[in-house]
């Protein structure tokens, strides 16, 4: 097909005037156009100096994303990527130079959600050593952090965990996640005896004559909320010196994080988080990727 004046062009030179569109009457700033040209310059030296535009196909963009995932370009980038493409394409179109875009059912690759920042071994240690275990209130909260630490589980699944689904002589939890499903978590074994030395020492008082098989009760001998652990960890954070902003999910976050870097594979940790799809799992890839780059640096011998 060619343009309306019945000239055919080549990549280039609508290139450039599909800049000048995005400055001129779209009014978009140097920077922005800058990052939509070097973009659509891969785009153009794929097709090379001989093949028109008319000619792009679904599946020429298709192949072009699958070789720039393999050499390593991040999911944001191609997803950036492919929106700077599908407005050149759909310039095009409106052009007449292109009968249909093919760019436009293209999905873009899925991009990794971020993840906050994982606590430090040091800082681990620091907050699980801040309560004062002396104390009935510090005794109960050094049992919280270390069972948090110790099973990655959902604040939700700790306050709400009972009697009945802790089993401290087999060292494993019953917990009951999303869409309650159930499903068995490990206890380290500083988890246990926390939970052992709580559960003989500061429980029976804290519930008094209270009927309440709830593992973790706050002062009044009542259900701990998920507001009360939240101000309970902060505090200790702020004891053991920690800058970053704690959450309990910070601290499932850890969890994930330590199991992959000592060694864990990627099934097994969705397994102890509970997570229904190994794709939510997938958030924690790169941590993969960084212990295979440390292995590879520590013994290979051209490394």
């Amino acid at each position: 097909m060619t343009a309306r004046d019945g000239t055919a062009r080549g990549p280039e030179g609508w290139l450039g005037r599909y800049l000048d569109h995005l400055t001129v009457e779209r009014g978009l700033s140097r920077n922005t156009v800058d990052a939509y040209r070097r973009d659509l310059q891969i785009l153009a030296r794929q097709l090379g100096p001989r093949r028109a535009l008319e000619g792009v196909r679904h599946e020429d963009l298709l192949e072009l994303l699958r070789r720039m995932r393999i050499e390593g370009r991040a999911s944001r980038s191609l997803a950036r990527w492919l929106v700077a493409v599908r407005g050149f394409l759909s310039y095009l179109e409106a052009e007449g130079v292109l009968e249909e875009n093919p760019a436009a059912h293209l999905e873009p690759p899925r991009a990794w959600r971020s993840l906050p920042a994982a606590l430090t071994y040091e800082e681990v240690e620091a907050l699980l050593a801040a309560p004062d275990r002396a104390t009935a209130p510090g005794e109960r909260d050094a049992a919280l952090l270390e069972v948090l630490y110790s099973t990655g589980v959902r604040v939700g699944e700790l306050v709400g965990l009972r009697l009945g689904q802790v089993h401290l002589d087999g060292g494993y939890m019953r917990v009951l996640g999303k869409g309650s499903k159930e499903r068995v978590v490990p206890l380290g074994s500083e988890a246990v005896a926390a939970l052992k030395s709580y559960l003989a020492r500061v429980r029976p008082a804290m519930v008094g004559r209270r009927r309440s098989d709830v593992v973790f009760l706050n002062r009044r001998g009542g259900q701990l909320t998920r507001q009360g652990f939240w101000k309970i960890l902060r505090a200790y954070g702020r004891r053991a010196g920690i800058r970053k902003t704690l959450s309990p999910h910070k601290l499932r976050h850890s969890f994930a994080t330590h199991l992959l870097e000592h060694g864990a594979d990627l099934r097994s940790v969705q397994l102890l988080l509970g997570h229904a799809d190994i794709s939510t799992t997938q958030i924690y890839t790169h941590v993969n990727r960084e212990r295979l780059k440390r292995l590879y640096g520590s013994f290979h011998p051209r490394a």
